[in-house]
């Protein structure tokens, strides 16, 4: 992914024996980084959404400087921080299982986007790709239930955040206040994610799914500029016109959609297997902590 006007690469690399406070250089920077992603919650573009993930990288690179520093693993193994220690650990680890469920989604929706442009170039657009398009539709049904499933835990763990005690252990306390805030931001970047892998919920007539159409607009509204934005969609709003009677000369407009949506895909799975190995590297040294 190229660089975003988010991301804000490390620029010190000097170490510090006492306890970060609000003015410490990395809890500065994880602030400035932190203020960068809640200002921008509002795009939900398929270029946005590869910028929030580039600044979440940048952002848990400074989360790994934090939880380096010696007097931060004193704090963290302290025993009276054990709850909220667990507490950041059960998060991480619901934040891991939503990464999971991403990954899962965009890798089922690029396979079945690349077996219908094998179709399309090998058919031409002629009969059975009818079939096909409504196979991949079954299958993104599927996955909008899982990823309605993972919003919901998101949500919940949203709520649990904002009522969870604090911690009033002056620098502790604000270290502890830095990894929430972190946790925080963590969350509406995935559930942006999210609503953009599932794309909006149409030709769905199930009262079932109002919860998922309620899931997705919760977190952001878009504008008719973003909805055009969405190649996943786009690709999908293209196959449900080709499959219309008549409509089959849309060939090469549908090939053109699938493309912009195979390869949109592909960058947003990298930008979430780099921010997922630097979620599972901080839980790592989390645990590491409390354990040794």
């Amino acid at each position: 992914m190229a660089t975003s006007p988010l991301n804000v690469q490390p620029s010190f690399h000097a170490r510090s024996n006492s306890l970060p406070s609000r003015q410490h250089p990395i809890t500065s920077q994880i602030d400035e980084n932190v203020n960068r992603l809640m200002a921008s919650q509002s795009a939900s573009t398929s270029s946005s959404i590869g910028d929030k993930l580039n600044c979440l990288q940048d952002l848990y690179d400074y989360v790994d400087m934090l939880l380096r520093l010696p007097l931060t693993q004193q704090a963290l193994a302290q025993e009276q921080q054990r709850k909220m220690v667990d507490e950041l650990l059960d998060g991480s680890l619901l934040l891991l299982d939503v990464c999971g469920t991403a990954k899962d989604a965009l890798l089922q929706t690029k396979e079945c986007t690349q077996e219908l442009q094998s179709i399309l170039c090998r058919r031409k657009g002629i009969e059975g790709l009818a079939n096909e398009v409504r196979k991949y539709f079954t299958s993104k049904k599927a996955a909008r239930k899982t990823i309605c499933k993972a919003l919901k835990n998101l949500r919940h763990m949203e709520n649990k955040l904002s009522t969870s005690s604090s911690c009033k252990d002056g620098e502790t306390g604000a270290m502890i206040s830095t990894l929430k805030q972190v946790e925080a931001v963590t969350i509406s970047v995935l559930e942006s994610l999210l609503s953009f892998i599932s794309g909006p919920v149409t030709d769905l007539n199930s009262s079932r799914w109002s919860l998922v159409s309620k899931l997705m607009r919760q977190k952001r509204v878009m504008c008719k500029e973003e909805e055009k934005t969405n190649e996943i969609a786009n690709a999908e709003a293209a196959l449900r016109s080709m499959i219309k009677p008549g409509n089959m000369k849309n060939v090469e407009n549908v090939q053109n959609e699938l493309q912009n949506s195979e390869m949109c895909i592909q960058d947003l799975e990298e930008g979430l297997e780099s921010f997922f190995r630097r979620l599972i590297k901080a839980r790592v040294t989390v645990l590491n902590i409390i354990n040794c």
